[in-house]
């Protein structure tokens, strides 16, 4: 049966009007942005600014015409950061597990903006933590990555929210796609999910006095936080700890086949591009509508983003094909 001539008109005004609303959508995208003009001197507080992203967002930030306040945990990184920025950047040493420390660093930074307020808050500093299979860890494990990651993070936006309320500015959350997806064992994945629900909750108070809360859930980077030698040296130090019966269920190849499987992962999804993170903290702080979550990379896009949104045994079965078969289970 053939369509009619009003039916073929019909289609042909729905396709027209679904491309036109698609252009115009595209065209109002590409002109988001708030003008230049508005936002130079305007002050973005960034947190890990040693190396990775923090190190590149401060330099992208202050060569935007931002006033960036760019938070060191070393006088090295501090030091690195100064040289390789203009004049303008300030620079500032803090531990986010020390109250002390971020109360300090909180009253320099409300000396420094006064009625201006804070436009930008960026939680980025991290850390991995070990990455072992549970019954591996102890509590303090668990405890060191937590404290930077998710306690830290909210002890620095405490203290600075006051003045993002005044400036009706932007917070951006780094949080990662282990916020969504348990990869990997540890504190790491449990002290993301912590930031998720912190940044769900802080984004719906902050509503009412204008004050956007975005999150980035970026892939597998290459950075200092990620060192091979330095991660597996960690994990080789707990395995030498271990109780006989456990090492015993696991086998005395269990860590050499572990790292195997860890470099075939890393082979296959590991950006490098750090840009791609620094661009959704730009569009976070720079745009009229900012987006409430960002993906970075193209394995938090087509792999573990989608995965994560997976029934539990579907995720268990692909998540546990990287897994090294144990020796024994049932020794001990």
């Amino acid at each position: 049966m053939f369509l009619s001539e009003d039916n073929n008109l019909g289609i042909f005004l729905y396709v027209f009007l679904l491309s036109a609303g698609y252009y115009l959508w595209r065209r109002w995208r590409s002109n988001d942005n708030l003008r230049a003009a508005s936002l130079a001197g305007k002050y973005v507080f960034i947190t890990g600014c040693d190396s990775g992203f923090g190190h590149l967002a401060a330099r992208t930030l202050d060569k935007k015409g931002f006033r960036v306040i760019a938070a060191c945990l070393t006088e090295k990184g501090a030091a690195d950061l100064k040289a390789a920025a203009s004049k303008q950047l300030q620079t500032m040493l803090l531990n986010v597990t020390d109250d002390n420390s971020v109360g300090l660093v909180a009253e320099r930074v409300k000396k420094e903006v006064g009625e201006e307020g804070l436009w930008g808050l960026i939680n980025n500093a991290g850390q991995i933590g070990p990455s072992a299979p549970t019954d591996w860890l102890k509590i303090e494990h668990f405890r060191e990555t937590i404290e930077v990651n998710l306690i830290g993070l909210i002890n620095v936006t405490l203290h600075m929210l006051p003045l993002v309320k005044k400036a009706k500015g932007r917070i951006v959350n780094v949080s990662s796609v282990g916020g969504c997806l348990a990869i990997c064992s540890g504190g790491y994945c449990p002290s993301k999910f912590g930031v998720e629900a912190f940044n769900d909750s802080l984004r719906q108070d902050m509503k009412a006095f204008g004050v956007n809360v975005s999150c980035i859930e970026p892939g597998l980077f290459k950075t200092p936080l990620s060192d091979k030698t330095k991660m597996w040296e960690r994990k080789l130090n707990i395995w030498n700890e271990l109780p006989s019966d456990i090492r015993q269920q696991y086998g005395e190849d269990y860590l050499a086949k572990d790292a195997e499987k860890k470099e075939e992962l890393v082979q296959r999804f590991q950006n490098t591009d750090l840009s791609l993170v620094v661009k959704c903290m730009e569009h976070a702080l720079m745009s009229r509508c900012p987006q409430i979550r960002y993906s970075a990379g193209h394995d938090a896009k087509v792999f573990w983003l989608p995965l994560s949104r997976m029934p539990a045994f579907l995720q268990d079965y692909v998540l546990m094909k990287n897994k090294v078969k144990l020796a024994d289970p049932t020794a001990g």
